[in-house]
């Protein structure tokens, strides 16, 4: 989290372009580039504009006019020979982890200015086009492990765990079979849904003993729209209403497709609409269970979506603390408003991490803890009920809504707790820095090791 100073020191230091010239275009064109990769990150639209209008300060042309929205970007520099005016359309993917963390370490060099218009072009298209640090089976793998953490956090039997296992395996084979073709995107979590709950249901019908509310729920989870949701709430508070409105209705018709997929699949195999959210087995709850869960789904995400080297301990520590932060804050308040916890102390750890650690981007340790956090699987099934009783369906959609407002909350409160924590006890934080910049050098990989 950069403040104002920041942009005064890079001005200070600014590269200047010349407008008009040459450079002039490649640094429109890094902007872009660089927004809409920070937009395929998960970041709001109001950091893209101003870690953009950072750059621009940077390299001396501080006069210019910018609009980011999810799926365009509009840049203006104006006071040369002519004005020079460039836009772009919205990413339509979203980036692996490992490539979150090069385009903020790169992004951080081009708002301070060190880094040559050009030769960031070279390099961002370097790190768009690397393929995943993993083979295409460690990737599948690495979906079926964080099902099978999921499936201990909700309900962890035998049974259970083994199902959960094979489907995540099916649906990550199923999401990497569709990784080169984004036209398939949109109807993938459809064909995904209806995939599992057909085989869930259809297993239930001849006498498997198993839960099909807790069953459907993990091997979709990369699908369910939290995340979006969440960050919808965030920039609404902001005050960006079309950005936040935008993402607010495609989570929700993200949640009808999985909703659709999932009453298509029980159609498909003649299970009654009735029997969709039926329980089959009650068991008891081990508490070590769910702790056990969290560690394998945390090592699930860092293979399945290909997280930075010397990046799992710090992931683990944020799931960690989140998970605790949530179940203390349901003990004590309830579970609708515990999402508020768990965000309230995974932003400023996140951070922390980030800036005083030296490790991944904050972006990278707190992505993982939305689908521990946030209630997506709670919409999911709200949404679901409206298939059976429209009115215990909508009701417990108003429900989820709040509940993800709160956890949006913890996220703007965290973000202001770590920005007041910085500015009342600097002399402390400094000495936090520098503890965290020694762990951060043992951390970090060796200059010159291969990281990819």
């Amino acid at each position: 989290m950069a403040e104002t100073q920041d942009v005064r020191s890079a001005a200070a230091s600014a590269t200047l372009v010349p407008k008009g010239s040459k450079d002039v275009g490649a640094l429109v064109e890094l902007m872009l580039r660089l927004g809409k990769a920070e937009l395929a990150s998960g970041e709001a639209v109001t950091q893209v504009e101003l870690l953009m209008r950072r750059m621009a300060v940077a390299y001396g042309v501080g006069d210019a006019r910018i609009i980011v929205l999810p799926t365009a970007i509009f840049v203006t520099i104006e006071g040369g020979p002519e004005d020079r005016t460039a836009l772009s359309e919205g990413p339509r993917e979203n980036l692996r982890l490992d490539q979150v963390a090069d385009v903020y370490a790169l992004a951080d060099e081009a708002q301070r200015g060190t880094l040559d218009p050009a030769d960031g072009l070279r390099r961002l298209a370097e790190i768009l086009r690397r393929p995943s640090r993993f083979r295409p089976y460690v990737v599948v793998l690495g979906h079926a492990i964080l099902t099978v953490g999921l499936a201990l956090i909700l309900l962890p039997t035998f049974t259970n765990l083994l199902a959960a296992g094979l489907l995540g395996a099916l649906v990550g084979g199923v999401k990497m079979l569709n990784r080169d073709q984004p036209v398939l995107s949109i109807p993938m979590p459809v064909v995904a849904a209806l995939m599992v709950s057909a085989l869930v249901f259809l297993a239930v019908h001849y006498g498997l003993k198993v839960n099909p509310v807790q069953l459907l729920i993990p091997p979709l989870v990369t699908f369910l729209p939290g995340a979006m949701l969440t960050l919808a709430m965030v920039e609404l508070a902001y005050g960006d209403m079309v950005s936040g409105t935008s993402r607010l209705i495609t989570g929700f018709v993200q949640l009808v497709l999985l909703a659709f997929g999932i009453a298509a699949g029980a159609a498909l195999v003649g299970v009654s609409s009735a029997a969709l959210l039926a329980t089959s087995v009650e068991v008891g709850i081990e508490p070590w269970a769910a702790w056990v869960g969290v560690l394998v789904f945390g090592l699930g995400v860092y293979l399945h979506f290909s997280a930075p080297r010397r990046s799992l301990l710090w992931m683990l520590l944020v799931l960690f603390i989140a998970f605790g932060a949530q179940k203390a804050g349901s003990l004590l308040f309830g579970s609708q408003i515990s999402g508020f916890f768990g965000t309230l102390v995974a932003t400023p750890i996140g951070y922390l991490i980030q800036l005083r650690f030296r490790g991944p981007p904050a972006m990278v340790t707190f992505l993982p803890s939305f689908w521990i956090v946030v209630p997506g699987s709670f919409g999911l099934i709200s949404v679901t009920r409206m298939f059976t009783d429209r009115a215990a369906g909508l009701d417990g959609l108003v429900t989820a809504v709040f509940v993800v407002a709160s956890i949006a909350l913890g996220c703007l409160v965290g973000a202001s707790l770590y920005k007041w924590l910085t500015e009342y006890f600097g002399w402390w934080w400094l000495q936090i820095g520098r503890v965290g910049s020694y762990i951060g050098r043992i951390t970090q990989p060796k200059r010159g090791r291969k990281t990819d």
